[in-house]
């Protein structure tokens, strides 16, 4: 249950703009912090920093606040490990009432190259446990994501260690830019709608 004065923090109101849920998966920890597997929490702690907000810990996230002339934006970090991700978010989209076009969650790819990003408006959960989940609790998996690219350079049965792994010093050198852009791409899916965040950021190089 939330504490009374993040309800007031976070409460419901009546609002005639838009409302967007921009969801960052990872796992909570220290020891999980600076994995590949965390760049989507990496990447809206980026949006929200870029907007002097803070997160606080509510209901099976951290959540903030952004709010910009005619829209309301909540961005969320699950609590709840990869796994169930979708806890989360199925909440936290129930509770402002957030149509599920307005969702984008930004989430580690294997599949794609360092450094490289792929924003789709839907998609299939490519082995991602969070996606998974997510998929499950919402029904269906007609919700945009944003891809960001962790290479897949590990040995046959290390793809655990290698995603859980910290990045290399080679990586780190250039992490920054990735997570600049792909802020950058979750800017552009707020303020000037998905097609035009796919033209103009996706499978560039960071």
């Amino acid at each position: 249950m939330m504490f009374d004065w993040l309800k007031r923090i976070f409460k419901k109101e009546k609002f005639s703009g838009m409302k967007y849920l921009i969801v960052g998966l990872g796992n909570i920890g220290e020891e999980y912090a600076n994995t590949r597997h965390n760049i989507g929490f990496d990447v809206v702690d980026d949006f929200v920093n870029t907007h002097h907000e803070n997160f606080k810990t509510a209901h099976w996230a951290y959540i903030a606040q952004v709010t910009l002339p005619e829209k309301k934006i909540y961005i969320i970090k699950p609590t709840t490990y990869m796994n169930l991700s979708g806890k989360a978010v199925k909440h936290w989209m129930q509770y402002y009432d957030v149509p599920k076009e307005n969702v984008l969650v930004v989430v580690d790819d294997l599949a794609i190259d360092f450094g490289t990003q792929r924003l789709r408006i839907s998609g299939s959960a490519g082995g991602h446990n969070g996606l998974k989940s997510i998929d499950e609790s919402l029904g269906d998996n007609i919700y945009a994501r944003l891809r960001v690219g962790i290479g897949d350079n590990f040995k046959k049965g290390k793809q655990v260690n290698y995603v859980l792994g910290k990045w290399t010093k080679k990586e780190n050198e250039t992490l920054p830019d990735i997570i600049d852009t792909a802020r950058k791409t979750v800017e552009a899916f707020i303020n000037e709608g998905i097609n035009i965040a796919m033209n103009k950021y996706n499978t560039k190089k960071a």
